[in-house]
């Protein structure tokens, strides 16, 4: 007996099981888009103004320990090179809170189920979530930038370019969060990861110093860092100098950012340690 079908608002019959939105369910991915979005604007005192203030007292401490102190690094004044860096780190890191916590209370709290029982592929829900992650970090990085304008007189040396690597951050840490949500079962767990994974990926990457000063060694591990780029070519697009070729930096984080959320793609996909 064949396989009985239901009939689309048209009338044309469809087979079950068959996808009844297109090549893709676009109301669906707005859905999980908007929701993304929608979880950290609610309580944006902690997700936007927390790390525009944690942002503000890294700068305002070193000026305060060093700044007077410290001469020029590479042609620019200490806190003129700090401020990117510390934009693209805070960038990073809200990125990554966005998407694995997201999974990971969706796990804990069994509810998990709601964004995988819809009909959405393994794409769609990899950019729903990455459209909050990137739609956080956007705006977390605009505001540090309004600060740095106001206070600091730092204008964006090449705006096009420092937009493009602050979503490329975004897209990277967002995707390794995804990656980590899944992998996480609890928030210790997660705590882990974040502890020993993603600050030392911040904070080993070029962030407060110039990678030219460290030894040949360490200045070989920093470069295999992706986030030394994403910083690197940040630094350029504000100020206008880096450690390296920003083209160069630019292709390297775009395929590391590929690699991550096709990594985060195929997990979502086969519903690795999602489903039972």
């Amino acid at each position: 007996m064949p396989e009985q079908g239901v009939k689309d608002q048209m009338g044309y019959e469809i087979a079950l099981g068959e996808r009844r939105f297109g090549r893709v369910n676009w109301l669906g991915l707005q859905t999980l888009a908007q929701r993304e979005i929608t979880r950290f604007l609610v309580v944006w005192t902690q997700t936007l103004l927390a790390p525009l203030v944690t942002a503000a007292l890294f700068l305002l401490i070193f000026n305060l320990a060093i700044g007077p102190k410290r001469g020029d690094v590479m042609g620019v004044p200490f806190l003129h090179f700090l401020a990117p860096g510390i934009m693209m780190m805070t960038v990073i890191q809200n990125a990554f809170a966005n998407t694995s916590s997201s999974l990971v209370i969706s796990k804990v709290q069994g509810n998990i189920v709601d964004t995988l029982m819809p009909p959405l592929s393994g794409l769609e829900i990899l950019l729903g979530y990455l459209a909050g992650a990137v739609v956080r970090g956007t705006l977390v990085a605009c505001g540090i930038g309004l600060g740095l304008a106001l206070v600091l007189q730092i204008f964006p040396a090449h705006p096009l370019i420092a937009l493009a690597f602050i979503v490329l951050g975004a897209l990277f840490l967002g995707g390794l969060g995804i990656v980590a949500g899944i992998f996480a079962n609890k928030f210790d767990q997660m705590a882990a990861i974040t502890n020993f994974v993603v600050t030392p990926l911040a904070f080993l990457s070029g962030t407060f110093y110039s990678v030219d000063a460290l030894p040949p060694v360490l200045r070989a591990i920093s470069q295999m860092n992706p986030v030394f780029y994403l910083i690197d070519g940040l630094r350029f697009g504000m100020i206008g100098t880096s450690d390296g070729a920003p083209l160069v930096g630019l292709a390297i984080c775009a395929g590391s950012s590929f690699a991550i959320c096709l990594l985060a793609w195929a997990m979502l996909r086969s519903g690795y340690r999602l489903k039972a």
